[in-house]
């Protein structure tokens, strides 16, 4: 029988991560293994994972969900185990989750995800699910081309064999899109959310109208950041990526003219930051340095073109590359 590990990531939660991990022994299909990722937590998270017998935890830096999963992830495959189920410690699965998941088939090469519900009225879907607003209206037991990483998802060891581990420079947000584009998009694997397995989650609070603390919300980086990468997975071609990207920045840009009410200059010169290491490839940021630099100045604008033209030549180059190559070959073999 194939072996199922949950993993787990957790920061400074510990009340919200002993429910989850309550909620995983109590599964009535019983988990292998339970590996927790702590990325150095400064509470008594740790303290209180020492005390638990049945749990494998790893304690490392804060690199983020993109570098908790990555970390589990791989532990998990290296440790030989089959079914990967990934979640954040703030949600936790129904009791017949893991059984419900694992009942609809046994194919390897599919990512399949558990219904995810606000876990306040647990009805409500906390992300767009199909055409569905709440799970009483749901009539199906299996919804196609629909996922929401890591929220219950669940990885066999093959697709990690296949795409790989999360990639753990994106630190947070968008790095669960960057992953889902890259298997589903890049690898063709398919994706389906499991209906009667159900995941408790907080409702989503972001909203773009909501006035942003421009000077503390260094998220806001990783989240324009990182919108670069997710379009380069979703997209195959470059070029449609970096017409999306753009396309996206100047949604951004339009957002804060129309919904935010102060610093709007300030937070448009701070859009282009984000962008401009994205451009460059550029993952040295970190949450400690972005707060800095917000609390001393804003980006110059500068850096954004110099970036921006650096990556369009570079792009050009790639773009043009095959059809140079066939041209010189055609004159050397006239």
């Amino acid at each position: 029988m194939e072996k199922a590990i949950a993993v787990v990531v957790t920061y400074n939660r510990k009340q919200l991560l002993s429910e989850c991990i309550t909620a995983l022994r109590n599964q009535t299909r019983k988990l292998d293994a339970i590996l927790v990722v702590d990325n150095g937590s400064t509470d008594d998270t740790v303290k209180w994972l020492s005390k638990q017998s049945d749990i494998t935890f790893i304690s490392q830096s804060n690199v983020g969900s993109a570098g908790g999963f990555n970390t589990g992830i791989t532990w998990a495959y290296k440790n030989n185990f089959s079914w990967i189920w990934c979640m954040d410690d703030d949600g936790y699965p129904k009791e017949d989750a893991l059984e419900k998941l694992l009942a609809e088939d046994m194919e390897r090469l599919c990512l399949r995800n558990c219904a995810v519900l606000n876990k306040e009225d647990k009805k409500t879907f906390v992300w767009k699910t199909g055409n569905f607003n709440t799970i009483d209206d749901v009539n199906v037991k299996v919804l196609h081309g629909v996922g929401h990483p890591f929220n219950g998802t669940m990885l066999h060891r093959n697709i990690i064999e296949r795409v790989g581990a999360p990639k753990q420079q994106l630190f947070l947000w968008g790095d669960e899109t960057e992953y889902f584009y890259r298997i589903t998009k890049q690898n063709g694997i398919p994706v389906k959310t499991i209906t009667d397995s159900i995941h408790y989650h907080p409702a989503a609070a972001f909203t773009y109208k909501q006035d942003w603390d421009y000077k503390n919300t260094w998220k806001m980086y990783y989240y324009i950041r990182n919108r670069f990468y997710i379009h380069q997975a979703k997209f195959s071609n470059k070029l449609i990526a970096l017409i999306n990207y753009i396309t996206f920045l100047t949604a951004m840009v339009g957002v804060v003219m129309i919904f935010q009410k102060t610093d709007k200059l300030k937070k448009i010169n701070f859009i282009l930051w984000p962008a401009a290491d994205a451009f460059a490839n550029d993952f040295s940021a970190n949450p400690k340095s972005i707060l800095l630099q917000l609390q001393e100045t804003t980006q110059p604008t500068h850096r954004f073109r110099n970036s921006f033209s650096a990556y369009i030549k570079q792009l050009t180059g790639e773009l043009f590359a095959p059809f140079l190559l066939s041209r010189t070959r055609g004159a050397l073999n006239a």
